[in-house]
């Protein structure tokens, strides 16, 4: 690994606890994602994620990148693929990284081919398939009459009535 990036691939594991190959995928789509954007880490909401799975990547990104969950600017669309949309409100700009597929490798191996290898060469890149998202919204919180537990606004229910959070509201499917 290069030098300058030893100490923030050092930051990435001690935040998700261990290095492996999962964390490495979004170490190097976290430092290809910069160097597209020529920005540095999101403080606020300037930089926002949609990852699409809820991998080990996903940590060196809240690391790599200032996107959580938390601050509204990481975004979990479960689709089972390593790819990442990365935007900048900044700059209106906006791609999405997904990683090729990998050569045929032992775990050791596979790792050090993620971490030595050429970042531009592990990721497609490709056109952001939605716009960026809005801004992290602060809604009115209700009680539940049910659970006596607060709730969000956008996720209250109304039952007969009652102001219920969507785990004490019914479901109503008809089997659908």
């Amino acid at each position: 690994m290069q030098e300058e990036y030893l100490a923030l691939w050092n930051k990435c594991v001690e935040f998700h606890g261990h290095g492996c190959g999962g964390l490495a995928v979004g170490f190097r789509a976290s430092l290809y994602a910069l160097e597209l954007l020529g920005e540095n880490r999101s403080v606020d909401e300037e930089l926002v994620c949609i990852a699409e799975c809820d991998s080990c990547a996903v940590d060196a990104i809240q690391v790599m990148m200032g996107c959580s969950v938390g601050k509204g600017n990481l975004i979990i669309n479960m689709q089972g693929k390593n790819a990442f949309a990365f935007y900048s409100r900044k700059q209106d700009k906006a791609f999405r990284l997904v990683l090729k597929r990998t050569p045929e490798k032992s775990k050791e191996e596979r790792l050090e081919w993620l971490m030595e290898g050429d970042y531009h060469e592990m990721f497609d890149v490709k056109e952001a398939l939605d716009k960026v998202p809005e801004r992290a919204r602060i809604f009115k919180s209700y009680v539940c009459e049910e659970c006596n537990e607060s709730v969000a606004e956008y996720y209250v229910r109304l039952e007969n009535g009652r102001t219920l959070c969507s785990r004490c509201a019914h479901v109503y499917s008809r089997g659908f």
